[in-house]
């Protein structure tokens, strides 16, 4: 084993609370993150820290605000503080610790947005620890999901949705519900017909099924329970004779009342069963 100073490791940090330090300017902050060597012995920058800490400033959009204390700054601005700071000293591995957790939503999505495509271009391998499965997807080219500790899977966040390990992890990711069907080789025959199967089965399974992968229609095979219409979709809850509700999820806004009897048709897309518990 190999035992580095902090300094020397190569890795730079963007904790939760950004852990910015409140007596020193955004540029004296974005300062620290330079190596030892570099970094100004008093709040007066030497040349070259000057010129290395515009540049930065200057990458992540808040040149403007070299000389205000982060007191006076927004969340957003904050965070691009850190960022920079982080950035400095080039290193080849950036670790982000929840870094948008203390923004409020719109600002969360268009932070995040700006930072992904900052990343990309500069190309640093990063590791983004995060709870929000929307960041996960949106920001990393793999993602790893643990649950008590332990890797469930990891893979491209396609994979994680299309083929999840388990039906924990299909919920996890998404809307998921499922159906009960019998698994013949790579295909399960179920309520809503003969659906493929990624993988071949056998026997009694549960067939994982997405709101999106559902479509609607005039008939008597279940009733609407109950709509959530969220502008540019409408969620349905569809009750069956049987009691079993399933998710189906249609761009646009309802064209079905509650109460309604409507058929479910699955749109055939292949899936993933589970074997039912015995």
């Amino acid at each position: 084993m190999v035992h580095l100073a902090a300094d020397k490791r190569g890795v730079g940090m963007v904790f939760q609370d950004w852990s910015l330090f409140p007596h020193l300017t955004v540029a004296a902050n974005v300062a620290f993150g330079l190596p030892r060597s570099e970094r100004p012995r008093s709040r007066v920058l030497p040349r070259p820290a000057s010129r290395r800490v515009r540049d930065l400033l200057d990458m992540v959009g808040i040149a403007e605000l070299a000389d205000r204390l982060p007191g006076s700054l927004s969340g957003g601005q904050q965070q691009r503080v850190a960022l920079a700071r982080a950035l400095a000293p080039q290193p080849s591995v950036l670790l982000l610790d929840e870094p948008f957790s203390s923004l409020d939503t719109t600002l969360r999505v268009e932070v995040r947005a700006e930072v992904a495509a900052l990343l990309r271009e500069l190309e640093v391998t990063c590791v983004f620890v995060t709870h929000d499965q929307d960041e996960a997807f949106v920001l990393g080219d793999e993602v790893a999901v643990m649950r008590d500790g332990a890797v469930i899977q990891q893979a491209a966040p396609a994979v994680l949705y299309e083929q999840p390990a388990d039906l924990w992890l299909a919920g996890f990711v998404g809307e998921a519900d499922t159906v009960r069907g019998r698994a013949e080789g790579d295909v399960a025959h179920t309520s809503l017909g003969p659906m493929r199967l990624r993988s071949p089965a056998q026997g009694a399974v549960d067939v994982l099924v997405r709101p999106e992968e559902l479509a609607l229609t005039e008939g008597e095979s279940g009733v609407v329970d109950h709509i959530e219409f969220f502008g540019h979709d409408t969620l349905y809850y569809i009750r069956s004779a049987d009691g079993e509700v399933l998710r189906c999820r249609t761009t646009g806004a309802p064209r079905f009342r509650l109460g309604a009897t409507v058929d479910l048709c699955h749109s055939g897309v292949s899936t993933v069963a589970f074997p039912r518990p015995s």
